[in-house]
């Protein structure tokens, strides 16, 4: 039977990585040092031929390291689906994305000409407003829409290609990674995240949209299979939400969809 994995990773170094302070550059691209995390993952990471299917935040930094990092699938055709709801949480000027019209113009010519497909990026998807806020509760939705368009475009090709294995790629921040994936276990390891710079988690689905790090995946990383329960789960989230919110990096979470 076909297997469907998705690939999490965190971006490479940006340059608002570097300081606070650079926290106020808008839509920062990849450090020198982040260009060389790409080159090694895209020498670490197994089976890049099996690699199915491409999915970024649109956030420059994100689709460079997708670029990067991924260079022989891209080689083979694979396009990139650049997917609004994966954008970071915050709405500090490093984490707020360029315009939809500068996106396409600088994907549109030059060596990466036609390698992003934005029809899932709306024009107002930078806004930082609406379904874009970034409320804790917001981001929430925003995380669980996106498992659920990955989970569709998973049973797509497994309708398609019923005996191949499906191999996702999804490339985005290190913030919002803990909500895609529902997992806060030592969340304050680096600024705003417990994920490193390209650092790569595989997951499988699990009921409805929900993702489940793999055994492999997890005792890699922790040496571990233990996962934590829903309850020690959502303490740790309101934890890390409240210090999130007192450093600015989302907004606090309406009281009706607290769980």
């Amino acid at each position: 039977m076909a297997k469907v994995t998705i690939h999490c990773v965190r971006h490479a170094e940006g340059f608002h990585n570097l300081s606070l302070a650079n926290h106020s550059i808008a839509d920062p691209l990849l450090t020198p040092t982040g260009k060389a995390q790409c080159q090694t993952l895209s020498q670490t990471f197994p089976s890049p031929s099996k690699i199915t299917h491409l999915i970024s935040s649109p956030l420059r930094r994100t689709l460079y390291t997708t670029l990067l990092s991924f260079p022989t699938a891209i080689a083979r055709g694979l396009k990139i689906l650049a997917l609004a709801e994966l954008q970071e949480t915050s709405s500090l000027p490093c984490d707020t994305g360029s315009s939809l019209s500068a996106l396409t113009s600088e994907f549109s010519h030059g060596e990466h000409a036609d390698t992003v497909d934005f029809r899932y990026v709306s024009s107002d998807w930078n806004s930082k407003t609406g379904r874009w806020s970034p409320a804790a509760h917001c981001i929430e939705r925003r995380a669980r829409a996106a498992r659920v368009f990955i989970r569709a475009v998973a049973e797509q090709s497994l309708a398609l290609y019923p005996d191949r294995d499906v191999d996702i790629v999804v490339v985005t921040h290190g913030g919002y990674l803990h909500y895609l994936t529902d997992d806060w276990d030592g969340a304050g390891k680096f600024v705003g995240t417990g994920w490193a710079n390209t650092e790569v988690r595989r997951y499988g689905f699990r009921e409805e949209a929900s993702l489940r790090e793999t055994r492999e995946s997890r005792f890699g990383r922790l040496g571990a299979e233990i996962e934590l329960g829903r309850e020690e789960q959502r303490t740790l989230r309101d934890a890390v939400e409240r210090e999130w919110c007192e450093s600015g990096y989302q907004g606090p979470r309406e009281e009706s969809a607290k769980l």
